[in-house]
């Protein structure tokens, strides 16, 4: 898809970058770094649009005429608890324990801001986890260091080929870019 702008990813995550990339799309990288706190009350469906949205107005007033920024935010939410980038490897394996033998909930906010508009939306998917031990757990944290992960883990790795029995919704979303609502949402600019 030819754009009538220059993309800018205001992310470094390598998995947005590899999906804009394996998508056609040329884009430059512009990360500023921000706060990804949010309000105790918000409502658990809002968290990563806000999050998103933190980081496009990290960069107000440095989108030139010709810009249009994306920037996301991905968390994972199991039993009313947002999990989102783990601490250490302690947490890592806690958080995979906690979720495996059931059904989570992934969340990826998306800005898309021009010098004067700004589209923000979120799409969820559900994962179901399969079984797994606490040394299968160590073995993966200890190889695939899941540390800037939401939720512990990433579906494209180990854990994702053989303890995940399914997802409803997005794979891509999951990866932490909803690739077909990006796409569709880049078209009206």
């Amino acid at each position: 898809m030819e754009l009538n702008y220059k993309l800018v990813l205001g992310s470094k995550s390598p998995r947005r970058s590899e999906l804009l990339t394996k998508a056609g799309l040329l884009y430059e990288q512009r990360v500023i770094e921000t706060d990804e706190s949010f309000p105790n009350d918000m409502p658990i469906e809002s968290i990563a649009e806000h999050i998103a949205l933190q980081k496009a107005a990290a960069h107000e007033g440095a989108i030139a005429k010709e810009e249009l920024l994306l920037t996301a935010d991905t968390i994972v939410v199991y039993a009313d608890k947002v999990y989102g980038k783990p601490k250490d490897r302690k947490d890592a394996i806690t958080t995979i324990m906690k979720l495996q033998s059931d059904v989570h909930t992934v969340y990826t906010g998306v800005v898309l801001k021009s010098a004067d508009s700004i589209n923000a939306f979120t799409v969820k998917s559900e994962v179901k986890f399969g079984q797994i031990s606490q040394e299968e757990t160590e073995s993966y944290v200890d190889e695939f260091k899941p540390y800037d992960k939401a939720g512990s883990y990433g579906i494209q790795d180990w854990i994702g080929f053989t303890r995940i029995e399914w997802i409803k919704g997005s794979y891509t979303n999951i990866l932490g870019l909803p690739m077909s609502q990006v796409w569709d949402a880049l078209k009206v600019y």
